[in-house]
């Protein structure tokens, strides 16, 4: 049984620290990162809080990343909308 490989197709900005994410099944997921950024204590991480910054975004190989990888998501996390494990593993319980 092969695995079902998900890619992102297309997103855009659709608010402060908002992306609409296409992927290519159809689904479409509004991510917002702003939590995730914000709470982070990596400087490098914080530093694509600024809104021009994060809107750097671009699609290679199925994946969303900016930077030089720098910033980058398991392409089913963002499928999921679950970009925080720690909201992931609150929903389980």
């Amino acid at each position: 049984m092969n695995p079902v490989v998900i890619n992102v197709v297309s997103a855009e900005v659709v608010g402060e620290l908002r992306l609409r994410i296409c992927f290519d099944d159809g689904v479409e997921q509004i991510v917002d990162f702003k939590s995730f950024l914000n709470a982070s204590l990596h400087p490098d991480i914080r530093a694509w809080s600024a809104p021009e910054r994060f809107a750097q975004f671009r699609i290679e190989y199925g994946e969303l990343v900016w930077g030089d990888f720098d910033l980058c998501f398991p392409v089913m996390d963002l499928y999921r909308n679950q970009i925080e494990h720690s909201q992931a593993l609150e929903a389980a319980a």
